[in-house]
C-alpha cells in the first residue's frame, strides 16, 4: 500500500465532521441526490464502515473516483472485500467494487451525474482513482 501523504492526512481531519453531518443526512433521507453513502467491510475489523460520496448511479452501475486513491481506507477496504452496499437514492443496493487503475479519473468524472467537480477534485485530489460498482438489478435486492 502506498504511503499516506501530509495533505491527505490534514483533508482527513479537516473533512471528518462534514462528512459526518452528511451521512446522517443520508440514512435519513434529508441530503441531496448528488450524495450517496457506500459502505464497505472494514480490513481489520470486519465491520461496516461508511464514507459519503458523489452519487455516480448510472442504470446497474455505480462510479465514484477515489480522490485519494489508495491511501483512502475505504479503497484499501474494498482492495481486501470487494462486497459493498451503496445507499443511493434512499435506496440500499448490494453490489462488488473493482478499483480501476487504468482508468483516466478525469475523463471518467467528465460522464458522472454529479460531475465531479474538476476545480476542487484537483484541489483536494491527490491520487485520484476510479472505483466501478457492479450492483444488483434492483429485483434483486430483496428487502
Amino acid at each position: 500500500m502506498p504511503q499516506r501523504t501530509r495533505k491527505y492526512k490534514i483533508l482527513k481531519v479537516l473533512l471528518r465532521g462534514g462528512n459526518g453531518v452528511t451521512r446522517w443526512q443520508l440514512r435519513r433521507g434529508l441530503a441531496p441526490r448528488a450524495f450517496a453513502l457506500l459502505e464497505t467491510v472494514g480490513r481489520s475489523t470486519g465491520r461496516p464502515r461508511q464514507t459519503c460520496v458523489g452519487n455516480g448511479l448510472i442504470g446497474d452501475t455505480f462510479w465514484v473516483i477515489a480522490a485519494h486513491g489508495q491511501q483512502a481506507d475505504w479503497v484499501r477496504n474494498i482492495t481486501k472485500e470487494p462486497r459493498v452496499r451503496v445507499l443511493v437514492n434512499r435506496r440500499w443496493r448490494n453490489g462488488i467494487a473493482t478499483v480501476m487503475p487504468e482508468d483516466d479519473p478525469g475523463k471518467r468524472s467528465l460522464t458522472l451525474p454529479y460531475r465531479w467537480d474538476a476545480a476542487v477534485g484537483r484541489a483536494i485530489a491527490t491520487t485520484p482513482l476510479t472505483v466501478r460498482v457492479d450492483l444488483q438489478p434492483q429485483a434483486d435486492q430483496g428487502g
